[in-house]
């Protein structure tokens, strides 16, 4: 399902790289409200959060679920997946996130299908690292309303080092490119201003790494398109194994972040989000407590 294509039998004791089987595996489903304005507006989206991931992040912000065994009962029945998710949406949220959903495609799908027979039809967001396969991405095209992939890494030796992830510039650039052709650059909205279609770009600019970021800018622009919508992410932490690497054990500073929107702005990259410097003292998930991860 994914570029790593282990080809892992998932009905055996021989996993993959994302260490899942055969069954759904998703550690959260909550409301989230720190997204993009466009994405749930007021209401918030109905996030669900897989469990494991494709990549190994040194700084995930997540990796009490995607890196290590999470320490809550997991959900891996279909049925109570999607009873949960259709609780919220009958509160009027009508927004449906997967989070980390590279590598349990089928199972995203299986959820949607199911949803779809209860006579649900949210819009659906496909919130990945960036790192999937094209040909997998054209078996969701029915499925996905808007693509919401990271582009981490411009730089193919910093991909490999933070995230184990060979070759993440030309791959990650690959499956976006795939998410063009579906999409194109128009984000479609509602009468509310709420996104219903399209396509938005995230960034996260890392401490110490701006080169990484220009060409990661350089890529989108030259190779997909300067007129995408594009989520340039200050809100960077150290956290987990970036504790112990000086480069990424701090916060951003002013002038590495005003760097890269200047960056962005001289490639035409004017459509988008751009964040707050303190953006790094929100968003900060706990995984561990009952309840939503993302309330203080």
């Amino acid at each position: 399902m994914c570029p790593r294509k282990c080809h892992a039998d998932r009905t055996s004791d021989k996993l993959g790289f994302c260490n899942i089987d055969g069954k759904p595996h998703i550690s959260e489903i909550c409301i989230h409200k720190g997204e993009e304005p466009v994405l749930g507006g007021e209401k918030g989206v109905c996030n669900v959060f897989f469990s494991s991931c494709n990549l190994k992040c040194v700084f995930c912000q997540n990796y009490e679920i995607s890196q290590l065994k999470p320490e809550k009962k997991e959900i891996t029945d279909y049925q109570k997946a999607v009873s949960t998710i259709a609780g919220f949406l009958c509160q009027g949220v009508n927004t449906v996130g997967f989070v980390s959903p590279s590598h349990q495609i089928f199972q995203m799908k299986t959820i949607i299908d199911m949803l779809r027979k209860r006579g649900y039809n949210p819009t659906i967001i496909y919130n990945s690292n960036g790192y999937d396969d094209p040909e997998t991405l054209r078996e969701i095209q029915d499925y996905v309303d808007i693509y919401l992939p990271d582009y981490k890494y411009g730089i193919k030796e910093i991909g490999e080092k933070y995230s184990s992830a060979p070759n993440y510039p030309e791959i990650a650039l690959k499956a976006i490119k795939e998410m063009y052709y579906q999409k194109g650059s128009r984000l479609e909205l509602n009468d509310d201003g709420i996104a219903e279609n399209g396509l938005i770009i995230r960034h996260l600019v890392l401490p110490n790494n701006i080169e990484n970021s220009i060409e990661a800018l350089k890529n989108i622009a030259y190779d997909i398109s300067s007129n995408i919508h594009l989520s340039l992410m200050s809100q960077y932490y150290p956290e987990f194994k970036a504790l112990e690497m000086n480069e990424l054990n701090r916060t951003l500073n002013a002038d590495e972040y005003n760097k890269i929107v200047t960056v962005s702005e001289e490639l035409g990259m004017m459509k988008g989000w751009r964040q707050q410097l303190n953006s790094n003292e929100n968003y900060r998930p706990d995984f561990k407590k009952e309840g939503n991860p993302f309330e203080k």
